[in-house]
């Protein structure tokens, strides 16, 4: 558990381009553990940075915003999940957790805030071929667990990809089929910290104009949605 972490809870949907670049600007500015929790304007999908797409298209995606993160693992959808990002800049000791160590750390809060939430979840028990830095690059992430994704009843509810830069730790996760509660962000939190700071949009105006530079730039390209 940190000490402090600043909590943004989004109620405003955002572009499927727009999340992820948020994401990332975020990393570059944080001076203290962020957690965000966010919303989609329409239902999408995203895939992994390493992830393998058919030479003809993009996937079968139907109606749904496709995107490519910056983070690992498989491929994703949004809409109705409970989609947050943990960021932890350079400066606090989390970030310099391995990566199977801080999948397990954070995961770890989760699975106990679920449990808050009234599921009995469970962490999937570490296997010598399974670890979140191997998982298949090109599975359905809820249909490939790895070692420290969480269970409940047996099947996977939360699943997260990570990416390290020389300015800390970035961990996008989504849990998915179960119930939570509407306070659910507040309840994360709290497992996570000691004490949870409430943010709002207007805390990160003035990374606006960044986040949709990139988004416009990087995410929103076929050149990053299609990279080999």
């Amino acid at each position: 558990m940190t000490s402090l972490l600043d909590l943004w809870d989004d109620p405003q949907p955002h572009d499927a381009a727009w999340n992820m670049a948020a994401d990332e600007v975020l990393l570059r500015h944080a001076t203290r553990p962020l957690l965000r929790v966010y919303r989609w304007s329409r239902p999408a999908v995203s895939i992994g940075y390493f992830f393998r797409l058919p030479a003809d298209a993009p996937d079968s995606t139907g109606s749904r915003e496709f995107v490519r993160r910056w983070t690992g693992g498989g491929r994703v959808l949004h809409g109705d999940d409970f989609t947050y990002s943990l960021i932890v800049p350079r400066a606090a000791p989390e970030s310099l957790f391995s990566p199977v160590e801080s999948y397990r750390w954070i995961h770890g809060h989760l699975c106990a805030a679920l449990c808050d939430a009234g599921h009995a979840a469970v962490l999937v028990a570490p296997a010598p071929q399974s670890s979140p830095a191997d998982a298949a690059r090109d599975a359905e992430c809820f249909q490939a667990p790895v070692a420290s994704d969480v269970l409940v009843a047996g099947r996977k509810v939360a699943g997260a990809g990570q990416r390290r830069s020389r300015h800390g730790l970035l961990h996008q996760g989504s849990v998915q089929g179960v119930a939570l509660p509407e306070n659910f962000a507040a309840v994360l939190a709290s497992r996570l910290a000691e004490e949870a700071r409430l943010t709002a949009e207007k805390d990160f105006k003035e990374y606006e104009e960044e986040i949709e530079a990139l988004a416009r730039e990087k995410y929103a390209t076929e050149a990053w949605l299609h990279r080999a």
